[in-house]
This record gives structure tokens, sequence and C-alpha cells, in this order.
């Protein structure tokens, strides 16, 4: 888009149905990378990727000729696939429906990078519940947590 000019950060938050966990440490930076590599191909920027073994955060720079959750819908698709046909892990993996979104100013990026690549260490003081509803209540989301923390027996 001719004349079109953008400076978009978004932190994507989302987790594995159920919270399992079932992204394990030997080829999560596999799926990292993938992952990139599917956000870049459609003309974003990763700044960071990080997560644990049970979500993952990707800070972007969003091109505006695409919709937040028309990329995420994208990446939990082809990721899905790719660990699937990879066969990394025994039981059927699935992405939880929805996502976090929330937006930076540039002043901000360089703390963000370094809170998603800490992740193991922040882990070790927070559940990923606990790191999601702050992330809310820090951005002012309204949000019902019958839909946000569903359990598996609810399903």
């Amino acid at each position: 888009m001719a004349n079109t000019y953008n400076q978009i950060y978004i932190h994507l938050v989302f987790a594995v149905k159920y919270r399992d966990a079932a992204i394990d440490k030997s080829w999560r930076d596999r799926l990292y990378q993938y992952t990139i590599a599917l956000v870049e191909a459609r003309g974003h920027k990763v700044y960071a990727i990080g997560g644990m073994y049970d979500h993952i955060h990707i800070l972007v720079s969003l091109a505006p000729k695409q919709a937040i959750s028309e990329l995420v819908m994208e990446v939990k698709r082809a990721t899905t696939l790719w660990i699937k046909e990879k066969g990394l892990v025994r039981c059927r993996f699935a992405w939880q429906e929805g996502f976090g979104a929330f937006s930076y100013g540039k002043s901000q990026v360089d703390n963000v990078v370094k809170y998603i690549m800490n992740q193991e260490q922040h882990h070790g003081k927070h559940t990923f519940r606990e790191e999601y509803e702050a992330f809310l209540k820090t951005f002012g989301v309204e949000y019902d947590e019958r839909y946000t923390f569903k359990p598996l027996e609810d399903n």
C-alpha cells in the first residue's frame, strides 16, 4: 500500500488448549523459528517470541494489510499442522480458542522483548493464569473467567 506508514507493536499471547504441557523444550525453538517465518512471510516483523510448555508470546510490528485476528488464526492453524506433521506430540495438539493482543509504544519495545525472552524465570514465580489476568487488568480488558480459563471438564 503506497503511502501507508505505521508503527504498531502488538504483544500476542495464546495458549495450548486446556493449557496442556504440550510444547516440549526439545522442539520449542524449532516451533518459534517456524512461527517467525510464518509471521514475516505475511509482511510483519517479529521482535521477540517465547513462552512455556503451555503458551506462547510474540511481539510483532503489525503491517496494516492484515487484521490481528486473521494473523493469529493463520499462525495457529499452520503451527498445529506443523506439529502434527512432524509428530512432535503423542496426543492431539490444539491451541485454545481466542488470544490476547496488547499494544505498546516504541519506547516500550525493549522491555517487552526482555519480558518475552525471560519467560522461564518469570514463570518460576507466576502461573500463566496469573500472568494473563495481570495483562487483562493492566490493559483494562473486561473478560469472563468462564471462557478465558476453561477447564477440561467443561468441554
